[in-house]
């Protein structure tokens, strides 16, 4: 099915930037004509392809974990997820500055608690990244009662992490729920015994690949 999509095509995070690099695009064209205005306009453009927000189709299947974000799946191990202390299985989504960077919810579920730490700004590509870096995690329950953990991490030009929901609302698949500026990376917890669908160095995209099977 297709999912609703109250959202614009291009990200709402993204106009005061896309503004400003239309703006200077314009003036130094203005003044001082489109060769020498080039790079401008190659920002502009470089801008206004990070913030894209396109709709997407979801995947028929309660028990399927979508993937939450653009990106190249970097991780795929057995882990102890710190936020809910439990062996789970996990995916690691590394988004560069060329992914969309909107985050949607991976299941139907409630919000049960979200957890915010300020950290710092190494290469979301790194291990260290999840336990070091500014992240945000939500804790997601279904109706079934599996638990899964969609944490937000940023990198080294991600510089602020956009959270929407709060404790105890209720999330549909594919639902936008987050966003993360300039690089970044996604660590999903799940419940063991769920299997992965997606293999180490695959693309995915946000609500329309599946990363795994629940139990």
């Amino acid at each position: 099915m297709s999912t609703p999509y109250p959202h614009p095509l291009i990200a709402r995070e993204g106009w005061p930037f896309i503004g400003i690099a239309l703006a200077l695009a314009l003036i130094v064209n203005s003044a001082a004509g489109w060769f020498l205005a080039l790079p401008f306009w190659l920002l502009f453009l470089l801008v206004l392809q990070f913030f894209r927000d396109p709709p997407r189709t979801i995947p028929a299947g309660a028990r399927k974990v979508l993937s939450p974000a653009d990106g190249r799946v970097i991780a795929i191990e057995r882990a102890r997820d710190p936020y809910l202390d439990r062996d789970s299985l996990k995916i690691s989504i590394y988004m560069n500055i060329f992914n969309a960077h909107s985050n949607r919810s991976p299941v139907d579920g409630e919000v049960k608690q979200i957890w915010y730490h300020p950290g710092r700004f190494l290469s979301a590509a790194l291990d260290k990244a999840a336990g070091e870096n500014e992240r945000n995690a939500m804790w997601l329950r279904t109706a079934v009662g599996d638990d899964i953990t969609c944490v937000q991490i940023a990198g080294i030009a991600a510089r602020r992490i956009l959270c929407y929901t709060h404790e105890g609302e209720t999330l549909q698949r594919g639902e936008r729920y987050g966003f993360i500026r300039f690089g970044s990376r996604m660590d999903v917890y799940l419940p063991v015994g769920s299997k992965a669908r997606v293999t180490l160095g695959d693309k995915v995209l946000a609500s329309s690949s599946t990363l795994a099977d629940l139990p």
